[in-house]
């Protein structure tokens, strides 16, 4: 039950403070006011609590973001929101608390008792906290292609549903697997002899990692041979000759300039060292000298291996290990030609006894559809008749379809379509043909409350679904919500004053001008103020004593049957 709703910063809220509980509003609550006035802000706070998408358009103007803070009570029998607050890391407790920030960045932030989560956690709580019908909803009723989702939720059989929408796609991705398995299979042949080629030739020239960066390597050693061997003997012939005739002669002196003066020791060894190193490096440069080859037909061969290579990689990949792996992929997807046969039968197996599951659900579904439907007629028939509409009917029409696979789709094979008369000796029509707008807001109200008597959700707004309605319906209006009142909490935005009258707890919603700029308020009415708002609500401006007469009976009655 909704408790407590805080907003700040909304359109042309600044400031707001609901008290549901403490006002009493766990019964019918009514909002009323004047066209404009601001009570549609309302449902957009709800409507951001639930997850819903805001725009920074929303913010009060000249603030940085908007708040929005509702209180819920759980009732204790609530074992399914319980339990998706415990899967989503929320902390249970007898009480919810749901805030929104939206910021002018167009950011937001949700959070649910004080822990941050997404929108779609979120939306999922909400819809197990409460219902909200707008005077759209009706619109629903005029789309046949909807029309199966009131069954399935009138019935309970949503669970069922998305098993077979799970099994329905799964059915799918095989059997376009299958597709693919028999579009390879007719092309096998010919796909076959070219990966054959293309393994062949990579096999051919057998690539092996890093080969061509060590091929590069030497081809620039080779092209530049000639000058290697020309500056490899110079240096060796003028380090192997009259440097190290010097070195020798210099680490001689200085072991008998050591052996006078201790203190050069240290000195004497350093550069014997260095006499000894230079003599290795003498070793090293001879050698190296020695391993040159100014070979032309080394460069011819490594250049050809080269191209080789190239040419591979402009076929199969950007490197030689992109190439042996295209090589294994094709040797693999080779393997798989060779097994194709049995892999399309195979599949063909699992797309025959997914096609049977199918079947057999989607009858076990039209089974549960078929008997929702008809408690759903019988249903409809008593909400109807207290709703002013006297020997009217709604059926419920399965459209016909030859069954098997052909007419399976998502949601299952069932074409459904709801008919109405609203007349006795007419016979039903399609809904969309023959509803006006006022039949359909009160059929709609009709779904709304059988829903409500179904399912655990504790609130249930509506936002002016009295549009259209006057006269016998609006009493019958009124009185059916204040009957669904009567085991929900229920929040009627209205311009109905035989529903105000009926309310256990009365907002009034006015907008007007403070400091030079315009906010919308709430005021919570006591007994003479409720009297004036209904008088109004019955008159406009024009109030009478007989207005004021009116007004009384109406909220006498009201109360008579709280």
């Amino acid at each position: 039950m909704l408790c407590e709703l805080k907003i700040s910063n909304l359109a042309l809220i600044e400031s707001l403070h609901l008290d549901l509980c403490e006002s009493g509003g766990n019964g019918l609550v009514v909002m009323t006011g004047e066209t404009g006035a601001g009570k549609s802000i309302m449902l957009r706070a709800i409507h951001l609590l639930t997850g819903g998408r805001g725009t920074a358009e929303w913010i009060r103007n000249g603030e940085v973001n908007c708040t929005v803070e509702a209180l819920f009570e759980i009732a204790p029998g609530n074992k399914l929101l319980r339990t998706i607050l415990e899967e989503q890391g929320v902390e249970s407790e007898d009480s919810l608390v749901m805030k929104r920030v939206l910021n002018r960045n167009g950011r937001s932030r949700m959070y649910i008792n004080g822990s941050p989560v997404t929108a779609k956690m979120a939306s999922e709580l909400a819809i197990n906290l409460l219902n909200v019908a707008s005077q759209h909803d009706h619109q629903q009723l005029l789309q046949p292609h909807l029309h199966l989702d009131f069954i399935d939720t009138m019935g309970g059989i949503w669970p069922q549903r998305k098993e077979f929408d799970k099994l329905f796609l799964n059915w799918q991705e095989q059997r376009n697997a299958l597709e693919q398995l028999r579009q390879q299979e007719r092309e096998k042949e010919q796909r076959k002899d070219f990966l054959q080629y293309q393994l062949q030739e990579i096999r051919d020239i057998a690539p092996e990692p890093g080969e061509d960066e060590g091929l590069s390597e030497e081809r620039k050693k080779l092209k530049s041979a000639e000058t290697l061997i020309l500056i490899s003997r110079k240096s060796h012939r003028l380090l192997a000759n009259s440097l190290m005739d010097g070195l020798t002669q210099i680490r001689k002196d200085m072991a008998q300039v050591a052996e006078l003066d201790h203190d050069a020791e240290e000195l004497a060894a350093e550069l014997a060292s260095f006499n000894y190193q230079a003599e290795d490096f003498v070793s090293r440069l001879r050698d190296y000298r020695d391993s040159l080859v100014n070979d032309p037909y080394r460069l011819e061969t490594v250049n050809e291996r080269l191209n080789e290579l190239q040419g591979l990689k402009r076929k199969y990949g950007n490197s030689l290990e992109d190439i042996i792996a295209y090589a294994q992929e094709a040797e693999t997807e080779l393997q798989q030609i060779e097994n194709l046969d049995k892999a399309v039968v195979d599949c063909e197996a699992v797309v025959f006894q997914l096609e049977k599951d199918l079947c057999t659900q989607a009858g076990l579904l039209s089974e549960r559809r078929k008997e929702t439907a008809g408690k759903l007629e019988k249903a409809m028939a008593r909400e109807l008749a207290s709703l002013a509409f006297n020997q009217s009917a709604l059926e419920v029409r399965f459209g016909e379809h030859e069954g098997g696979v052909g007419s399976l789709r998502q949601g299952g094979s069932d074409r459904v379509e709801f008919f109405f008369s609203a007349n006795p000796g007419e016979p039903p029509r399609p809904l969309v043909k023959v509803a006006s707008g006022g039949e359909l807001s009160r059929l709609m109200l009709a779904f709304k409350c059988l829903l409500a008597k179904k399912d655990m959700v504790e609130t249930v707004i509506f936002d002016e679904v009295d549009a259209g309605i006057g006269g016998e319906a609006a009493e019958a209006v009124a009185r059916k919500i204040q009957e669904l009142a009567g085991h929900h909490q229920v929040f009627c935005i209205t311009h109905l004053p035989q529903i105000a009258a009926r309310g256990a707890t009365h907002f009034l919603v006015e907008k007007g001008v403070e400091e030079g700029r315009t906010q919308s308020s709430i005021q919570l009415l006591d007994p003479d103020q409720r009297l004036d708002e209904v008088s109004r609500m019955l008159a406009g401006e024009s109030v009478s004593e007989q207005t004021k007469a009116w007004a009384e009976e109406l909220l006498a009655k009201g109360k008579s049957v709280l």
